[in-house]
């Protein structure tokens, strides 16, 4: 089976799964715990190297601050829950973003921790970006850039990517986005330029590996050409820029 190196998940759909039920939104947020584990391993069970979970941009600091309170509480309690699974499974975790004051100490605490415990792990590496935007990771990868004195004709594009954020981060290969929106939403942008989208319409917490193994056979059946007329030959996710 030819599979994607790297894939990546907008986990969409949480507020509406809990509008359906007539639930407080935060319902949804805690029901998506469920999903995301089977989807971490089922990407790890298909052999995915490589996973990254969009759980909270800098976007939703907008949201109303109980709600994000919540979140952020949850997201806590899901580590402490988890974490020696995770690592006993030999996946590192990593979070991308991480940039605002406002995420709580205990939090940050917990993350720092999970990162150090999981740090040598490489079974497959899970990257849950949290308090990110693809626009501030380029932003700040080019402010690192010129700060490093590169003359500009010696910028390319491998040299910039050598400035964002965990630059040993292969290119997106598939990604999927849950509840039927078609949106990129300030996304890993560097790194999902080349990638293949999937949109299933099921919502977040109704996610589970059997979704993730059809949006893989979906995958399978798509040619890559990355501009050319020809086939690719990059379906295992190699990388392409």
């Amino acid at each position: 089976m030819l599979l994607p190196r790297h894939v990546a998940c907008v986990m969409d759909g949480n507020g509406r799964w809990a509008a359906q039920r007539s639930l407080p939104r935060t319902a949804g947020h805690e029901a998506a715990e469920a999903a995301v584990m089977d989807v971490i391993e089922a990407a790890r069970s298909a052999g995915v190297t490589w996973l990254s979970l969009y759980a909270f941009s800098t976007e939703n600091w907008r949201r109303p601050a109980a709600e994000v309170d919540i979140l952020m509480r949850l997201v806590r309690r899901a580590i402490r829950k988890h974490a020696p699974a995770l690592h006993a499974r030999g996946v590192r975790c990593r979070f991308l973003g991480m940039a605002d004051p406002r995420i709580p100490q205990p939090l940050v605490r917990d993350i720092t921790d999970l990162m150090t415990l999981t740090g040598d792990n490489r079974r497959m590496t899970l990257t849950v970006a949290f308090d990110h935007g693809g626009r501030r990771d380029i932003v700040a990868a080019a402010r690192s850039l010129i700060r490093s004195a590169t003359p500009a004709d010696q910028v390319t594009e491998d040299s910039f990517a050598q400035h964002l954020p965990y630059s040993d981060t292969p290119d997106v290969d598939l990604v999927i986005r849950t509840s039927g929106e078609q949106r990129i939403s300030n996304f890993m942008l560097w790194q999902v330029a080349y990638a293949e989208w999937v949109f299933p319409q099921v919502l977040w917490p109704d996610f589970r590996a059997t979704h993730f193994w059809e949006c893989l056979d979906t995958y399978r059946r798509r040619q890559r050409r990355f501009g050319d007329v020809r086939q690719s030959t990059t379906l295992t996710g190699e990388g392409h820029r």
